[in-house]
């Protein structure tokens, strides 16, 4: 009888947990074979959650349901930290909306897989080989296996206090701007989280506007903006050896260089094109044409607040933000576009041949082959893949070519800069820039990666042949 119920009991509870072992070991499988087509499936699960939350009654200011186009561009552009919107996030959402909106920029912000193995991490205190793994593509490589597990605690201990400083610099800011301290609070809370994650969403009608000479508002918010876009890996380093830059890693190096190099530039190529527009900066004083020039620099590398109407640019400026918003910001970073990195190798390697070198060095290393060849991968794919949109999106709304532009690079580098077009296109263009936003913010090689069915690997190789190029 004993032996009855000993083979007995086994069978219902394998039946109960049948679909969550199911399930545990296709993530398995899956995250053995390409840790890359399970981040796209996170990002795809956890922007679906957020679209079904936002599309119901209790998510809207009025208690209606919201179309399915516009809940799933707000859940998507708030889990890809892009702040493009095609309602007023002020006025369309409730409270309960805005929570939800400001939720989905943090899950985005930290990566859904990151997010994942903190929770492992903080439940078992340990991290097995798959869950580095795992974690170590959502923060694209960055660091050894080993360190993947620490790597996780500063993500979210670096995010918590960041954020924490900031609020503590804008709700007093907001308070003496005369709100109450509820309000200012989570005003500070909410401009917080968007700036450090890049977010650029809003929860004021007219957004920053209104405090666009209040340094105790902007400065914050640049900075924070700033520090996001410098990404973990690089923070990592900072928290490791401090100030002395000699220890720092290569990639900490360019990122912080080109980071700094983009916005000067960039600022003060933006003052000068718009020094004298009387419609943008052309009434202020110098000081504050500086300001706004600066501010202006910063959000088109990732953030997307602006101070000014994107339609008032001269084709110059709009041309100018193109380029930085096309560049983004640093590798595992809250920032977007093709990553400043990208720019600096392929930067390099033009040096490189024009001075007739046979290999790529910068600050006394060798840079690979094989990283010139991402490089290049990731360029010509994000162009392609914003051309692709561009032609789709002129066909649908008849717009001019630089508004389209502006607001389909600002869609793939997750800014949320608008020309205003995308509040105002039909469904069918609000699908493009959705589906814009999510390829810019799973990466392009991880979407190639994803959607390779298998990997080659050859025992051979064909003889060498130079076609001429140029």
């Amino acid at each position: 009888m004993a032996q009855t119920q000993s083979s007995w009991r086994p069978t219902p509870q394998r039946d109960s947990l049948g679909p969550l072992t199911g399930l545990r070991d296709f993530v398995d499988r899956l995250a053995a074979s390409s840790p890359a087509r399970l981040a796209l499936l996170s990002f795809s699960g956890v922007i679906l959650v957020f679209t079904l939350i936002l599309s119901l009654p209790f998510s809207s200011a009025d208690g209606q349901f919201t179309p399915l186009h516009q809940a799933l561009f707000t859940a998507t552009s708030a889990v890809c930290v892009t702040g493009l919107t095609v309602v007023s996030t002020a006025a369309h959402w409730s409270a309960f909306g805005h929570v939800m909106i400001l939720i989905a920029i943090q899950v985005g912000g930290l990566g859904i897989l990151t997010l994942a193995s903190v929770l492992s991490l903080a439940v078992s205190r340990r991290l097995g080989v798959r869950g580095k793994l795992i974690a170590r593509e959502a923060m694209n490589n960055a660091g050894r296996l080993g360190e993947v597990g620490g790597l996780l605690r500063v993500v979210v201990a670096t995010s918590a206090v960041v954020e924490a400083v900031l609020t503590l610099f804008l709700a007093p800011a907001f308070m003496a701007r005369g709100e109450n301290f509820g309000e200012a609070l989570w005003h500070g809370v909410f401009y917080a989280i968007s700036s450090f994650n890049n977010a650029g969403f809003t929860p004021h009608s007219d957004g920053v506007v209104p405090y666009q000479y209040d340094l105790w508002i902007l400065v914050p918010l640049m900075v924070g903006g700033f520090v996001g876009s410098l990404g973990f890996p690089v923070l990592m380093v900072f928290l490791r050896f401090k100030g002395r830059v000699r220890l720092w890693t290569l990639h900490a190096k360019l990122t912080v260089v080109v980071s700094l190099i983009l916005v000067v530039v960039g600022a003060f190529l933006w003052g000068a094109m718009e020094w004298n527009n009387t419609r943008t900066i052309g009434g202020m004083a110098p000081g504050e044409k500086m300001v706004q020039a600066v501010f202006a620099s910063v959000m088109t590398r990732s953030l997307g607040f602006n101070l000014v109407d994107m339609n008032h640019l001269t084709p110059s400026t709009l041309l100018l933000s193109d380029a930085l918003m096309f560049a983004g910001g640093g590798s595992a970073s809250t920032a977007g576009g093709i990553k400043v990195t990208t720019v600096a190798v392929m930067f390099l390697a033009i040096v490189a041949e024009a001075r007739g070198d046979r290999d790529v060095r910068a600050y006394g290393r060798t840079i690979p082959q094989g990283v010139m060849r991402v490089a290049i991968s990731v360029i010509v794919l994000a162009a392609t893949l914003i051309m692709i949109a561009c032609s789709i999106l002129l066909a649908i709304s008849g717009e001019s070519l630089d508004r389209v532009l502006f607001d389909s690079i600002s869609a793939f580098a997750t800014v949320g800069l608008s020309t205003g077009l995308t509040s105002e296109l039909p469904p069918a263009g609000v699908y493009v820039l959705t589906a814009l936003m999510f390829f810019g913010r799973v990466g392009t090689i991880t979407m190639a990666t994803a959607l390779a069915l298998r990997q080659r690997s050859t025992l051979y190789h064909y003889p060498e042949e130079r076609p001429i190029i140029g």
